[in-house]
């Protein structure tokens, strides 16, 4: 038997939870692991910045494909087109989310913080970023499903 996670909720709770708020709800789970990895990272190791935010993103990716497939767009893509797509998409939100954080930080919008607090608020508005535009990636480009004509 092929455990699913789509399996443990019953499906009229499913049809009338919107994609979003489903995305939300994995997204919870694979943001609180990601960030408490980045600031562990980056608090406990003085791990830099970069390699911080990447470790956690990737612990929260591997975590986001598995249950947005299954239970936010229930989508049927199969893994050897998801995953390519998936990655693109991934690497590209977190790019731009904290490229664009750390510009914004750096700008001094965050300049009543102490400056040895800088990187954490950088951490948290690149966490607001990349979950925005990562659900519209996912949503469609990585789970879109094609129509059969």
């Amino acid at each position: 038997m092929e455990w699913r996670v789509t399996n443990l909720i019953p499906a009229n709770t499913l049809k009338r939870t919107s994609p979003f708020i489903r995305f939300a709800l994995v997204g919870v789970v694979n943001t609180a692991a990601g960030l408490f990895i980045m600031l562990f990272l980056l608090n406990v190791f003085s791990v830099s910045y970069w390699l911080s935010t990447f470790t956690g993103n990737v612990v929260g990716a591997v975590i986001s494909y598995f249950l947005n497939k299954a239970f936010t767009f229930e989508s049927s893509v199969r893994f050897r087109e998801g995953a390519p797509r998936f990655l693109a998409v991934i690497l590209g939100c977190y790019f731009m989310s904290y490229w664009l954080s750390g510009r914004i930080v750096d700008a001094g919008a965050v300049g009543f913080l102490p400056r040895e607090w800088a990187d954490n608020a950088a951490v948290l508005i690149g966490s607001v970023f990349y979950t925005v535009s990562n659900y519209f990636g996912q949503k469609k480009i990585v789970f879109r499903q094609r129509e059969n004509n």
